[in-house]
């Protein structure tokens, strides 16, 4: 399977680099090819201005957007791996989403309503978190996490099956236990995706 991994966190040296890392080297040793857009990395511009409305209305999108346009389509799976900054992602993300997913491309209005256009069938989103899991679950705040990302951007926009995972409290916790989390971001690479059939001798 082709798998788009689309990362931001500006620090290399930070946890979400080694998920990046684990998930990457797990998928393709199952079989997988995979893309790794680093959004700091590119310095993807991340403000939705005038002039991108204009040229998305048109139909005239920069070249940079129909690059991403292009590994978007080329992917069977997508990934996306990102802390949670203030309820909700780093601003280069919201911006890539902004720019990238737009209408005619992920989705479209008809007089039914919304309907998407991507046509993957598997999403996994990864995030970190430095608070503590049982408070966001006491106060619900974990729901502002999923359905953001997961109804409110992948499954409106086609994307029909999408594993959510976050990791909480990743400041404090010990080392032992970022291993375990590793080894769960291992383990996702093989139940999200499913491997490539090994082709007969």
């Amino acid at each position: 399977m082709n798998i788009l991994i689309i990362y931001a966190h500006p620090n290399p040296s930070s946890f979400n680099h080694a998920i990046l890392e684990t998930l990457d080297a797990a998928l393709r040793e199952h079989g997988h090819v995979t893309r790794v857009h680093d959004l700091y990395q590119m310095r993807f511009r991340a403000v939705l201005d005038s002039e991108d409305l204009l040229r998305n209305w048109r139909g005239d999108l920069p070249d940079e957007i129909l690059r991403e346009h292009e590994a978007v389509l080329w992917a069977q799976g997508l990934v996306f791996i990102y802390p949670i900054w203030w309820f909700g992602p780093p601003a280069i993300l919201k911006g890539w989403i902004d720019r990238v997913f737009v209408r005619k491309f992920a989705f479209d209005f008809t007089a039914a309503g919304m309907e998407g256009l991507l046509a993957h069938d598997h999403a996994l989103v990864i995030n970190t978190l430095g608070g503590d899991e049982t408070l966001y679950q006491r106060e619900r705040w974990h729901e502002l996490l999923v359905r953001p990302m997961v109804e409110g951007v992948l499954n409106a926009c086609g994307v029909r099956d999408v594993v959510y995972r976050a990791f909480y409290s990743v400041v404090t916790v010990s080392h032992a236990e970022r291993q375990a989390m590793l080894e769960e971001v291992r383990a996702l690479a093989t139940t999200t995706f499913r491997p490539i059939p090994a082709k007969p001798a």
